[in-house]
């Protein structure tokens, strides 16, 4: 598709599926519905063209991610193809690292349970300890 600059367009769907960062256009349209995909820090429509030098923010997993367009492409080619259309900011690989560095040093929450849920024989043992457990004084 070229438009009337000579400059050739994609839809952002199509784009996002052909890059691999989704695995089909419905899951990437899901995403630019949801608001979690930006172009040029305006929110964007699954039907937006795409162009070579275009920045987009995605909110994706852990942390944003800012790419800037490098190509564009009709089809889904092989990996090594996708990620020839895009460059990663190096803002974005940054906090994607800190991001993960951050994940991996922080306690797990679930670790500072220390018994959980009592199982049925733990409520078996807690109802016989609580039946004789009365004191002797009727007071």
């Amino acid at each position: 598709m070229q438009g009337p600059d000579g400059k050739g367009g994609v839809r952002l769907d199509k784009w996002l599926w052909a890059a691999r960062f989704f695995r089909t256009r419905s899951l990437a349209s899901e995403e630019i519905v949801k608001g979690r995909i930006s172009v040029n820090g305006a929110p964007a429509k699954p039907s937006r063209e795409v162009r070579v030098g275009d920045s987009l923010t995605l909110v994706h997993r852990v942390s944003p991610r800012t790419v800037v367009v490098a190509g564009v492409s009709h089809v889904r080619g092989p990996a090594s193809i996708a990620q020839a259309l895009y460059a990663e900011t190096a803002e974005s690989v940054a906090a994607r690292e800190a991001a993960l560095i951050a994940r991996r040093l922080t306690p797990e929450p679930a670790a500072a349970i220390e018994h959980g849920r009592p199982t049925k024989r733990d409520r078996r043992e807690l109802a016989l300890w609580n039946r004789w457990s009365a004191s002797a004084d009727p007071d």
